[in-house]
């Protein structure tokens, strides 16, 4: 099933952070302003999403441009590994 991600980018005092990563269920994915990736199952979409929490716990970021392309990159380098 193809799913669009999305997370959340805060700021905070050592620079802006990436968390509250999301999959949700797209029939039109948006790879403009995000990116979707396709998931074989229920655990292997829970288990990504693990792994991006935890990859991006401790990264910080000096601005969003920064954060989103990185993020984009790590979600679409995970994509075409599979």
């Amino acid at each position: 099933m193809l799913y669009q991600l999305g997370w959340a980018t805060l700021p905070g005092l050592r620079g802006l952070s990436c968390s509250e990563f999301r999959a949700t269920p797209t029939d039109a994915p948006d790879n403009e302003r995000g990116v979707a990736v396709e998931f074989a199952s229920d655990a292997e979409r829970d288990e990504f999403l693990r792994r991006m929490e935890e990859y991006f716990r401790a990264r910080r970021f000096t601005n969003a441009a920064d954060a989103f392309d990185t993020v984009k990159a790590c979600a679409l380098e995970y994509a075409a590994k599979r």
